[in-house]
């Protein structure tokens, strides 16, 4: 069976708005910026940590970084940090589904068919080489099964409503190193009643940590979305011109918002395997309420608790 030698690559999200957790940002930094460009950490940004954790699964010229144009004032020095080419600026937010589309055209360009693991930068990760360990078996999975998609699924410790869930088969795929579990369903901000059942099920939280070959990710959304990769084309024949950023702009200002969950992974279950990941505490800090809770579990007292606390 093929067998991928080649490196990985690594994808930061960082194009979202950030939205649901600005009651507690504007109050941390002071203006409207982006959960992601935000030091909640006392002086660490939920990006530094999510590059951090990056870092241990793709070398620094190999890791693209996704941002939005809007948000330029806040990675201005990111820009001037990065290998040329590694920061992929949208000219608008228009959902997941573009934002994992235009860094992987870029990589396509710039690697070819290489593998690829994909960070959401808005996650809390309680011990990064212990993750890091799960996106390697991960990519074990897809370097023999270049055609399958793997995405990391969370232990689930409580049931959880406002996450999305993956309810595994229990028979894994045949391949070596960590189990990679087939993809029943999946199950996105169930009700109390059905998170109940599926975390007494053994089903796991989608982290959206994924990991495939480039060629895997397109052809996932290419089943779900091929519309989405007609209207790129003018970009992927545009990437590393001149041209570029005016094509770009043409193209998204005609995009519609696509969700990469709704849209590719939901359809497509026989595509992807799931790594089950435990013993490592993970929270989506979708809004205050989990952070607080986050900061509560492991006993931190960041600086700006004290006058926060009391108004989220």
């Amino acid at each position: 069976m093929w067998t991928s030698t080649a490196p990985a690559w690594g994808v930061i999200l960082a194009g979202g708005e950030g939205s649901r957790l600005r009651s507690l940002t504007r109050q941390i930094a002071g203006d409207p910026r982006p959960k992601q460009f935000c030091k909640i950490l006392d002086g660490e940004t939920l990006l530094d940590r999510t590059r951090r954790r990056a870092d241990l699964v793709a070398r620094f010229d190999q890791q693209v970084v996704v941002v939005t144009r809007a948000h330029e004032p806040y990675y201005r020095e990111l820009a001037r940090e990065l290998v040329p080419g590694r920061l992929v600026v949208q000219p608008e937010n228009r959902g997941t589904a573009a934002g994992i589309l235009y860094p992987l055209l870029r990589i396509r360009q710039l690697a070819g068919d290489v593998p690829v693991a994909i960070f959401p930068s808005d996650h809390y990760v309680s011990d990064d080489l212990a993750f890091a360990g799960y996106v390697h078996a991960a990519l074990e999975v897809v370097r023999h099964r270049p055609e399958l998609v793997a995405l990391l699924g969370i232990d689930a410790s409580t049931p959880e409503t406002e996450y999305g869930w993956i309810e595994p088969s229990a028979i894994p795929v045949a391949v070596d190193g960590e189990p990679a579990f087939p993809i029943r369903r999946f199950w996105e901000k169930p009700s109390a009643r059905v998170a109940q059942w599926l975390w007494s099920n053994g089903a796991l939280w989608n982290s959206f940590v994924m990991v495939g070959q480039v060629d895997a990710f397109l052809r996932l959304l290419w089943r779900g979305a091929s519309e989405l990769l007609v209207s790129f084309d003018p970009i992927r024949r545009a990437l590393g011109t001149a041209d570029e950023t005016p094509v770009a702009e043409t193209v998204y200002a005609a995009l519609p918002p696509l969700n990469f969950s709704e849209r590719v992974l939901t359809p497509s279950p026989d595509l992807l395997v799931t790594v089950r990941v435990k013993g490592v505490d993970w929270s989506d800090w979708g809004n205050p309420q989990r952070v607080l809770a986050t900061v509560q579990r492991a006993g931190w007292r960041p600086s700006w608790l004290d006058r926060v606390e009391l108004a989220v």
